[in-house]
């Protein structure tokens, strides 16, 4: 994982999974959502500096009156152009219109972040490579609720679906 990773910023998209206060907060590992919150926030500004979009990923339970308190996503997260997708399953695409907005931005290539590796953004990774798109996992933006979980997924799963690699490999080439 050193060599960098040079997107197309015209064919790429951020998604970045569950990032809400009350997923930030769990006891995660191998690092806490402090860090995945601030890699993610890292990767967000650097797709938006490339015009490439971001698309944020949270949960709201179905059949509930009212959602858990920090069920929002992050304060400040959210920025004008970005794509904010509420799921009410653990992956992103099914019964959203996910794969529409990302087909009209021409995109051919997810780059994933978000909590936690093994479920919200494991699902929402082989939806999309089910879609066709191409996948890059960055390990230093997400964590699970156990470390075991985090390297299943990123150890044995991801690496069969796309590319793994960390924050500071994410670049990009000339649009």
């Amino acid at each position: 994982m050193t060599a960098p990773l040079a997107l197309d910023p015209a064919r790429t998209a951020l998604v970045l999974v569950d990032l809400m206060d009350r997923t930030v907060a769990l006891p995660l590992e191998p690092r806490k959502g402090a860090e995945v919150l601030a890699a993610a926030e890292e990767l967000a500004g650097r797709f938006r500096a490339a015009g490439a979009p971001v698309a944020l990923v949270r949960v709201e339970r179905p059949g509930v009156a009212e959602q858990p308190p920090g069920s929002g996503l992050v304060q400040g997260l959210l920025r004008d152009g970005d794509m904010e997708i509420v799921k009410g399953t653990l992956g992103g695409f099914h019964a959203t219109d996910l794969d529409d907005r990302l087909r009209r931005h021409g995109v051919t290539t997810l780059v994933f972040g978000g909590i936690a590796t093994n479920l919200g953004v494991e699902s929402t990774a082989r939806a999309a490579g089910d879609l066709g798109y191409g996948l890059v996992f960055v390990e230093d933006a997400m964590a699970a609720l156990t470390e075991a979980e985090h390297e299943a997924s990123v150890r044995l799963d991801f690496p069969r679906l796309g590319s793994v690699v960390s924050t500071r490999q994410v670049m990009f080439g000339a649009r």
